[in-house]
C-alpha cells in the first residue's frame, strides 16, 4: 500500500497577511529534522495538505501549491490558489507524476459562503475539474482527502442547506470515472465539521472532527457500504476537537486534536490523542509543553507514520509566558509512550507564529512535515511555507 497520508483543516484562511517573507531557520539541538528550502509564490503562503506516489514525487498544497521531484520543491500555480485569503487547497492525493487530485474551497466570486474546488493535475498543469452539483442556497466545502488506489479516492467535509436550517456530513467519492456525493444527516447535534480522513482499505476509512458548538470530537468510519458514527470517549471540557486521522490497518488506527479539560481563568488547551484497536476508540496519554496554567495551549493538527511502532504527530504550542508566540509541537511514539521530540523553528522575526499541519512517508524512514512559518519583523507579517524532512527515521 502506497503510504499517503493528509491531514488538513482551513486554517487561518480570514487572517490577513500583506506579504510572505522567507525565514532563515536552524534545528534544535538533537532534532533529527531540518528544514528544507520551499518557494513562496503567493502572498500568503501556507501548506495545509501533503501526498507522495514515490520519494520522487511529492505535492504538498495550502495557499501555495509545491512540489518536489527528488532534488528540489517548486512551485506551480493551481486556478483560485492566489495566497489572498480567498481560497485554500485542504486536500490533496497523489497517484503518479501525471495524475494528482487536490480539493479545497474558494469565495473568489466574492459571495459570503465558500464553495468547494476540486483540482486536477495531468503531469504538466492544475486545472479545474467540475463539481458536483449542488442546490442553490448551499455550502459545500471540503476538508481533507484519503486513497487507498487511483479509483478509491474520498473527499470529505461539510454540507449546510441555509435556507433549510439543514447539516450534513459531506463524503465524496471517485470511483476512477465520476465523483459520486453522500450526504449524511446532522440529527443528534446541532452541528457536525468533518477535518481529517484517512483510508487503509476499501472498505476501512475514517473521518473526524467534532460536533456541537461546544464542541466534543466525532469519528465516523466507512466500512465499504455506508458512513455511521463510531463512539468515542468522553473527553472533559467543552472545546474538543480532533483534526487528523491515520488508518494503518482494521485495528489499528490513531486520531489526534486537542482537549480543553480545565475552566475558566485555567482553560489551557491540552494534545489529545486516541487509538482505535478495532473494537473501540481509547485516549492515550499525551505529554504538553509549558506549565500548567491558563497560558499552556497543545494542539496537534497532523500524522504520519514510518511503522506501525514510528508514528509522529505534529501541530503548534504557544510559549508559556503569555506572550502568545506560537511555535512547532512534534511528538513521537515508539510503540510504548508518545514522548515530546525536538523541532525546528525561524530565527528571524519578532514575533512567530509557526506550525506543523500535514505529513507524509513516501518510502521506510523518509519522512516529510509541512506547515507555516509566520513572522511579524517591525510590524510587517509574513507567511511562508514551512518544509521539515528526516531520513533518519526514530
Amino acid at each position: 500500500m502506497k503510504l499517503t497520508f493528509s491531514a488538513a483543516i482551513l486554517f487561518g484562511l480570514a487572517v490577513a497577511m500583506l506579504q510572505a517573507t522567507p525565514a532563515l531557520s536552524q534545528t534544535k539541538p538533537g532534532s533529527i529534522f531540518k528544514v528544507v528550502p520551499t518557494p513562496n509564490e503567493n502572498t500568503n503562503n501556507n501548506l495545509l495538505a501533503a501526498s507522495a506516489s514515490s520519494p520522487n514525487d511529492i505535492w504538498a498544497v495550502g495557499q501555495s501549491t509545491i512540489h518536489f521531484d527528488g532534488t528540489k520543491w517548486t512551485a506551480f500555480p493551481a486556478p483560485f490558489i492566489k495566497g489572498m485569503n480567498t481560497a485554500s487547497l485542504t486536500g490533496v492525493v497523489d497517484v503518479s507524476p501525471t495524475l494528482a487530485w487536490a480539493v479545497g474551497n474558494e469565495n473568489n466570486n466574492g459571495q459570503s459562503l465558500f464553495q468547494q474546488v476540486i483540482e486536477q493535475w495531468d503531469g504538466k498543469k492544475w486545472s479545474l475539474f467540475p463539481n458536483p452539483k449542488f442546490p442553490p442556497n448551499s455550502e459545500a466545502i471540503l476538508f481533507a482527502m484519503a486513497s487507498t488506489s487511483a479509483n478509491d479516492i474520498w473527499a470529505v467535509g461539510d454540507f449546510l442547506q441555509i435556507d433549510k436550517n439543514l447539516d450534513f456530513n459531506l463524503f465524496e467519492h471517485w470511483d476512477g470515472n465520476t465523483w459520486t456525493v453522500t450526504t449524511v444527516r446532522v440529527t443528534k447535534s446541532p452541528f457536525e465539521s468533518l477535518s481529517g480522513a484517512s483510508a487503509d482499505a476499501t472498505n476501512d476509512a475514517w473521518a473526524v472532527g467534532f460536533q456541537g458548538f461546544a464542541p466534543q470530537i466525532l469519528a465516523k468510519h466507512w466500512d465499504g457500504t455506508k458512513w455511521r458514527t463510531a463512539a468515542t470517549p468522553q473527553v472533559a471540557g467543552n472545546n474538543n476537537k480532533l483534526n487528523a486521522v491515520l488508518a494503518l490497518a482494521p485495528n489499528d488506527a490513531w486520531a489526534v486534536g486537542f482537549s480543553t479539560p480545565r475552566k475558566p481563568p485555567n482553560a489551557a488547551s491540552l494534545t489529545l490523542i486516541l487509538h482505535w484497536d478495532g473494537t473501540s476508540w481509547k485516549v492515550v496519554p499525551s505529554p504538553n509543553v509549558g506549565p500548567k496554567t491558563q497560558f499552556q495551549s497543545n494542539t496537534l493538527l497532523g500524522l504520519t507514520a514510518n511503522s506501525a511502532n514510528d508514528i509522529w504527530a505534529f501541530g503548534f504550542y504557544l510559549e508559556p509566558n503569555g506572550s502568545e508566540q506560537q511555535k512547532t509541537l512534534l511528538l513521537h511514539w515508539d510503540g510504548s509512550s508518545w514522548k515530546i521530540a525536538p523541532s525546528p523553528n525561524p530565527t528571524k522575526g519578532d514575533f512567530l507564529l509557526d506550525s506543523l499541519v500535514s505529513g507524509v512517508t513516501p518510502s521506510p524512514g523518509n519522512v516529510w512535515i509541512f506547515g507555516e512559518e509566520d513572522e511579524i519583523v517591525q510590524n510587517n507579517p509574513g507567511i511562508g511555507t514551512l518544509a521539515l524532512h528526516t531520513t533518519t527515521g526514530n
